[in-house]
């Protein structure tokens, strides 16, 4: 996010004048709020035509927006080392987590490692990575790329989907994962 659009923001929300939550009352907030777990993947930029670099990283922010068209959109901090390739892709795929591939948020969401070197995955015929262990799969076209704050709103046109099992769905609440449906925490 460029530093004049984050001035401009905060040069509006001054101009209303109203307390506001500092950053941690809202996470309080927030963690209070069970979210659906999914990993986002994409080809990341390269010269290797044949075999691009694989990218991805844990959303917890994935949303619904329209049936009609079919929408859903995600965001994703400024700061993510995933921006600069999501920031230049066309097509992604949305990989929703069940408690059977709980461990596919940690991995994505631990930085500094190879990512797909500890997950099992594939490419869709359409050349995008997707993790093979997900409970369902949505490949989105990009259609906007919207600047939030220090982050940014990314709305997708849903193409495809894929539903290889049903399972009881993972969520994250108050910095742990749970999975619906049954009385288990997970790790």
């Amino acid at each position: 996010m460029s530093a004049e659009t984050l001035s401009d923001l905060e040069r509006l929300l001054a101009e209303q004048d109203e307390p506001q939550l500092n950053a941690d009352e809202y996470k309080q907030v927030f963690r209070q709020h069970p979210a659906g777990v999914a990993v986002v993947t994409f080809n990341g930029p390269g010269t290797e035509a044949v075999d691009p670099v694989p990218v991805g990283f844990t959303a917890t922010s994935v949303i619904s927006v329209s049936a009609a068209p079919p929408l859903l959109a995600f965001s994703i901090a400024s700061t993510s080392s995933s921006w600069p390739a999501l920031s230049q892709t066309g097509t992604v795929v949305v990989n929703f987590l069940d408690g059977p591939s709980a461990h596919l948020s940690t991995t994505f969401a631990t930085s500094g490692i190879d990512r797909f070197a500890e997950a099992p995955w594939h490419r869709l015929s359409t050349g995008e990575p997707t993790l093979t262990e997900a409970c369902a799969r949505v490949r989105g076209r990009v259609v906007q790329r919207i600047p939030a704050g220090d982050s940014y709103l990314v709305t997708l046109r849903a193409l495809s989907a894929q539903i290889p099992r049903t399972g009881s769905p993972l969520v994250y609440h108050d910095r742990s994962y749970h999975q619906i449906g049954g009385h288990s925490r997970l790790a």
